[in-house]
């Protein structure tokens, strides 16, 4: 499996974990935790954001790669 595929795979199992947790965090508001319960979401958006960043910027990376060569 190449990068690209690898990036995009754990894209989308990132994005899985994350509306997990958003969904543990909405039924959690039923009782009293401590706050630092509803940080834990960040990480899995981290990642998303990192990962949706690469995606984002491959193809012009790409097409930047293919005019520089020619």
């Amino acid at each position: 499996m190449s990068a690209n595929k690898w990036v995009r795979q754990i894209h989308r199992w990132v994005a899985i974990a994350f509306t997990v947790t958003v969904i543990v965090c909405f039924v959690a508001l039923t009782g009293i935790l401590p706050f630092w319960v509803f940080y834990v979401p960040l990480l899995p958006l981290l990642l998303l954001m990192l990962t949706g960043l690469y995606m984002f910027a491959l193809p012009y990376v790409v097409r930047r790669r293919a005019v520089l060569e020619s």
